[in-house]
């Protein structure tokens, strides 16, 4: 195997930080682009602390890289529309921009499953038209087209476009649902959870990103696990296993989804926009081309994903709780208004 110089945006994240140490695992050099210094590899990494929005600071960055792995993002939990569209189309420009210039031999683009809105078929496919519904859908599909003007000019880009991602420090959202559980409070789902409702674990998505690096030729992926089914299902395995009491309780969509959208916009719910639209909606994706065209295996199912989350949650609760971290899906968070639900069911 040739050993390859990679440059990782974001990758002091939860997601980029994962995929690094698996290059690292693999014998590779990484570089990392981020504002927050990374945890941990001190000497193990080159790391340039910097905005992607910052064309000179990304071409330092991309000295003597062969393949970038772009990761970095305002998430849906940030809520600013600005910085979605500053950071996730400007930063994308001037990563691809560069790239171009630099002769990089790869870029591959982390995109979103945003950016199909809520779907009209399932399950979701390459071909299938994307159709954001809100900011962040919006300006992760700007992105994807960045990605395709600079693929005609000669760059080799591909773009990767997950499922939710869950795994071992997964937090966000995922905090709220953990610590209801290990409190045996009880868990909604909205008009019995019958919703069809996929995830990827994050190893299983850096080995996607990997591996679409590793092809010549620009192509789009869509990655979710193969083995999924309702969010009831899903959860109702994780309560089993966790065995602290909790029930899963249904509530109507409709009215919940509006004060879940009222709640969000206001600030005084910690979910976006985005998680307010699908909670209750199936998604899912076709598995076939990432299969077929990378030889993509998964390793998790959701219910297998989800208890892994959860565990590594249990274990390291402690210290999560008193260690600050900028990146919003290695944070806790509050359920704030989120708490009146616990009233409810």
């Amino acid at each position: 195997m040739q050993k390859k110089h990679y440059l990782i945006t974001g990758g002091s994240g939860y997601f980029g930080s994962i995929l690094v140490d698996k290059l690292l695992t693999m014998g590779h050099q990484c570089s990392i682009l981020d504002q927050n210094p990374p945890d941990a590899y001190e000497q193990q990494v080159r790391f340039i602390q910097g905005d992607v929005r910052d064309l000179a600071v990304v071409r330092q960055a991309l000295e003597g890289v062969d393949t970038v792995h772009h990761n970095v993002a305002q998430v849906p939990l940030a809520k600013d529309k600005h910085l979605f569209e500053s950071v996730n189309k400007q930063g994308t420009n001037n990563i691809l921009q560069a790239s171009l210039e630099a002769g990089c031999s790869k870029v591959v683009y982390t995109s979103s499953s945003a950016v199909f809105g809520v779907p009209k078929h399932n399950p979701v496919t390459e071909e299938t038209p994307p159709a954001p519904l809100e900011s962040y859908g919006h300006a992760k599909y700007e992105g994807e087209l960045l990605c395709h003007s600079y693929a005609q000019k000669g760059l080799d880009v591909s773009i990767v476009r997950p499922r939710t991602i869950l795994g071992h420090g997964r937090l966000g959202i995922f905090q709220i649902l953990f610590e209801w559980v290990l409190q045996g409070k009880n868990i909604p789902v909205l008009d019995n959870g019958k919703n069809i409702y996929q995830f990827v674990h994050a190893d299983d998505m850096a080995q996607c990103c990997y591996l679409a690096g590793e092809q010549t030729g620009s192509e789009t992926y869509n990655c979710g696990t193969d083995r999924y089914g309702t969010m009831r299902e899903t959860l109702q395995a994780l309560c089993d296993h966790a065995n602290t009491g909790t029930q899963i309780k249904s509530l109507p969509m409709k009215p919940l989804e509006l004060a879940m959208k009222v709640t969000s916009k206001s600030g005084l719910s910690p979910l976006g926009p985005y998680h307010a639209l699908m909670y209750g909606r199936s998604m899912y994706f076709d598995s076939h081309k990432v299969k077929k065209a990378l030889g993509m295996t998964f390793h998790y199912s959701n219910i297998e994903m989800i208890i892994d989350s959860y565990e590594w949650y249990v274990a390291n609760r402690e210290h999560v709780l008193t260690t600050a971290h900028q990146s919003h899906h290695r944070s806790p968070l509050k359920a704030g208004v989120l708490d009146l639900v616990q009233w409810v069911i």
